[in-house]
């Protein structure tokens, strides 16, 4: 047995659904806040397991779902320079803008490349110096140090053909507007594992106390998530709103000192557009003075243009827990991964892909 399958074991698994369906005594909702934990849930069917007291919330833990259409517009723009190469992880190609997406613009002609690395676009702007290597730098506190770090080596190898056009956002300042909102309905969350990872859980201990909300981090194989929501109850049930490490074989306290560092001298927190979210204060991060050279946005003079949302797909209501994909009426119904009407329908982190490809729903709905 590997160490990930000592994770899946499946005695291990009904133990705790076990201990869950002991514990509870009242009908409790939870929020699992990242995008691989909603996928981890549907694909192993945990979610139809759990106790009926039980009500899930998928939140907003997927970057490419929460990337607003203005910025992905300004991606297109730059990728339709004929002195840009625009790169981007690949899951960001086929995300809807304002009118088109990057792969559209692509097979325009446009030069949009693929990196499984930040580090790559070094690479690239050393191969190609008549070319302006614009990196579309997108993610939460989990990418963002690799980013960081391309941002240091390009001033070291003094790359001056090498930017990034930054949408980098933070996850704490987001849980704070859910658990703050007149409707909210969150009484318990279960933090993402790799974002704690970096940054630890300290952020997290003022939410508990003032919104009186126990936080368990939480990884994303099945003992992992029953293991979150288990303790998530017991705080619940004992009348407890603490932060609580589900995911110690990962996650310290203080989180990763080299990767915090790394991010407070590249990176400043600023005010974030979120899609879905609207303006979340101190939601994102910007390139800090030292480093605003290598902003793609100031390099080349980008305008952020007022965009009306897309209508009628209800995205910004799936992505703060309103409402679930199959509310949605474009659900398997003119929207779907091979032809998305929205960001949580393209991604392979987003919650409406993940109802599509695991569960049953999906036959109904069409």
């Amino acid at each position: 047995m590997n160490r990930a399958d000592a994770f899946r074991h499946p005695q291990t698994v009904s133990h705790l659904m076990t201990q869950i369906e002991h514990t509870i005594t009242q009908p409790w909702t939870l929020m699992e806040i990242c995008g691989g934990q909603t996928h981890a849930f549907l694909k192993s069917g945990l979610d139809q397991l759990l106790p009926s007291e039980i009500t899930l919330i998928h939140g907003p833990g997927c970057p490419v779902c929460v990337t607003p259409i203005a910025i992905i517009d300004q991606a297109i723009e730059l990728a339709a320079r004929d002195d840009v190469v625009l790169c981007s992880f690949g899951d960001m190609l086929r995300v809807p803008g304002s009118e088109e997406t990057l792969m559209q613009q692509k097979t325009l002609g446009a030069e949009v490349k693929i990196l499984y690395s930040p580090l790559d676009a070094i690479t690239l702007a050393q191969k190609l110096p008549e070319k302006q290597i614009v990196f579309f730098s997108v993610g939460f506190e989990t990418t963002a140090p690799t980013s960081a770090l391309l941002v240091q080596r390009a001033a070291k190898l003094h790359l001056n053909n090498l930017s990034l056009l930054v949408s980098h956002v933070r996850v704490p300042p987001a849980l704070e507007m859910i658990l703050s909102a007149p409707d909210n309905q969150v009484q318990g969350v279960m933090a993402a594992g790799h974002v704690c990872t970096v940054m630890g859980t300290d952020e997290y201990l003022p939410l508990a106390n003032k919104y009186r909300t126990p936080i368990v981090v939480t990884g994303f194989e099945a003992v992992d998530l029953l293991l979150g929501v288990y303790r998530t109850i017991t705080q619940l049930e004992q009348g407890r709103f603490e932060v609580d490490n589900a995911y110690s074989r990962y996650v310290k306290a203080a989180g990763n000192p080299t990767a915090k560092a790394l991010l407070n001298k590249v990176f400043d927190s600023v005010n974030m557009e979120w899609r879905g979210f609207g303006s979340v204060p101190s939601g994102g991060l910007q390139l800090s003075s030292d480093y605003q050279r290598f902003d793609a946005s100031q390099r080349f003079s980008l305008q952020k243009k007022s965009v009306i949302p897309l209508k009628p797909c209800r995205s910004a209501e799936i992505l703060t827990g309103k409402i679930k994909p199959e509310e949605c009426g474009l659900f398997a119904n003119g929207c779907s991964p091979s032809n998305p009407a929205g960001a949580p329908m393209v991604s392979t982190e987003g919650v409406c892909h993940a109802y599509y490809q695991y569960s049953s729903r999906k036959q109904v709905a069409s």
